[in-house]
């Protein structure tokens, strides 16, 4: 019986041989083709179950092939052949809906990891068929996930509306590059886009820093210097971490977004200047305001419009995306080889929590890059997991403290969760855990499922 049917895109001959031999020896279908052109006609035509698409080639190459494969027949999934030197052509070839990469010369074990990967995995919505948007030189804002598609187009709703938003999220979520899609898709992409980190800056130099000082304001300032709201006019000023700022200086914020005008530190003109000002923080900001740490004028001025970013471990379909772009960016950047990320290291890496998010998972990568030891990333997250609630992000440790009452949400959330694990539990007893059975029985994804079954610790019932 066939395992699947595969079409096999390389413009060189021993490697197309190669690669059908190995494949039909697996009991693969194989079919063919020498140029792009005669790819697209095929996929067309005959519907495979996976595409080996090589990058360079006469003619169209990988990635004009991949992108006509997409508009045509966005399911079909795509695997690219690449060499080391074509690792950024290999990351927009994921950014355009690749699901994987191999490394020429291909290896067998590692062929053999993707291509299970790619399909058992037969939802076509899955993650690697999800795209990324551009916001920066080498900065992608991440959408594989229905939570992502949403907050995507909100906020490109709002980037045409020209008035504050105030961006939450835990650290590390990426809360900058939602400011900077937010910047992309309103009418002043063109004009500067910059960023200020209010807790990075000490209190007393972040007022200067915004507003700018005349010669004589204080000891060292020699000569006058524009301040970023200054540098910024006609752009977008992203304020990250604006619950460190101090509440004296926010007032003069206030003043900014309801009159747009401002005096120099040490000045006597009036500055006016348009700025669309973009706010980020990860504190609690109505408890921030009940503290009075934070105004709460300054809170209602802000938040005309409100995003959340997501956390990490709230999207971890999305791992596998993420990880294969640090991976590909990271080989670029250092002039290294990318590795393999096997099937073993994606499922560490997906049940692991990440108190740090995506700062955190990147740093993973390049660790990992660095060493180019499996076994040793894999039990680095083993260990990390182990010591995650004393090591959690301070978000992370509100959510896990007990609450003195649950809720009505947290009641009925704990309700579905139970009912749920047991319709789960309980499909896959009647299909005697056969796993692929039981997801088609549930209507849900292979990867769903035994996601699910790690997140509840299923296990078969013992008999007797």
């Amino acid at each position: 019986m066939s395992a699947g049917h595969i079409l096999v895109v390389d413009d060189e001959p021993s490697m197309l041989r190669y690669l059908q031999t190995v494949l039909e020896l697996d009991s693969y279908r194989v079919s063919t083709a020498s140029n792009g052109l005669e790819a697209i006609d095929k996929v067309q035509r005959d519907t495979p179950d996976l595409v080996l698409l090589d990058m360079v080639m006469p003619g169209a190459d990988g990635l004009e092939t991949l992108q006509r494969i997409r508009e045509s027949k966005p399911s079909t999934k795509v695997v690219m052949l690449s060499c080391v030197r074509d690792t950024r052509k290999v990351a927009q070839a994921m950014r355009l809906g690749a699901q994987d990469y191999l490394s020429k010369p291909v290896q067998k074990e590692e062929m053999d990891e993707v291509l299970r990967f790619c399909l058992e995995n037969t939802d076509p919505s899955a993650p690697g068929a999800g795209d990324a948007i551009e916001v920066g030189e080498g900065v992608y804002f991440f959408s594989a996930t229905p939570q992502m598609r949403h907050l995507r187009a909100q906020s490109m709703q709002v980037a045409k509306f020209d008035f504050p938003v105030l961006l939450l999220g835990e650290s590390g979520t990426g809360k900058e590059v939602l400011a900077r899609l937010i910047h992309k898709y309103s009418d002043r992409a063109h004009r500067t886009f910059l960023k200020v980190n209010c807790a990075a800056v000490p209190s007393e130099l972040l007022e200067s820093e915004l507003f700018g000082y005349e010669p004589g304001a204080f000891t060292g300032a020699n000569k006058a210097k524009p301040g970023k709201f200054e540098l910024c006019n006609k752009g977008t000023l992203l304020l990250d971490e604006i619950g460190e700022m101090s509440p004296a200086l926010q007032a003069k914020l206030l003043q900014v977004l309801q009159d747009g005008q401002f005096s120099r530190l040490g000045g006597r003109v009036t500055v006016k200047v348009d700025v669309r000002v973009l706010a980020a923080t990860n504190i609690n900001m109505p408890q921030a305001i009940a503290q009075k740490t934070f105004r709460e004028d300054l809170y209602y001025r802000l938040n005309s419009f409100v995003l959340r970013m997501p956390s990490l471990r709230e999207r971890r379909e999305e791992i596998p995306m993420i990880l294969r772009h640090f991976m590909l960016h990271l080989a670029d950047r250092y002039a290294c080889a990318p590795l393999s990320v096997s099937q073993r290291l994606l499922e560490a890496c997906e049940n692991y929590p990440w108190p740090g998010n995506i700062r955190e998972l990147e740093n993973f990568v390049k660790r990992y890059l660095v060493l180019g030891d499996e076994a040793a990333a894999i039990s680095e997250l083993q260990k990390a997991m182990q010591q995650e609630p004393q090591n959690g992000s301070a978000a992370a440790q509100e959510q896990k403290q007990p609450q003195q009452q649950p809720d009505l949400k947290e009641m009925v959330r704990n309700l579905k969760n139970g009912a749920e694990m047991e319709v789960i539990a309980q499909v896959l007893e009647e299909t005697a855990w056969n796993r692929k059975r039981a997801a088609t029985k549930l209507n849900i994804s292979y990867k769903a499922l035994l996601y699910k079954i790690r997140q509840y610790d299923i296990r078969p019932r013992q008999a007797g």
